[in-house]
């Protein structure tokens, strides 16, 4: 059996914890940022934010975002 690594592609979906790493914020206020994100983009309580939506709501440049996400 060959040897074969394992290709992590770049996330789609950002979390409190990264949101916290990011803007230096608590986590509480890193949990309110994403429920605001949702509650712009129309999702649910438990619905995922993806970068993209976090970066339009932020004002931060995707690319920039990605890389502190690898």
């Amino acid at each position: 059996m060959p040897f074969s690594q394992k290709i992590v592609p770049n996330r789609i979906v950002i979390y409190a914890k990264d949101v916290m790493n990011i803007t230096g914020r608590s986590e509480r206020t890193a949990r309110k940022i994403l429920q605001q994100v949702r509650k712009t983009n129309g999702k649910g309580r438990s619905a995922f934010v993806t970068v993209a939506e976090f970066c339009r709501y932020a004002g931060l440049e995707e690319s920039s975002v990605q890389e502190f996400l690898k």
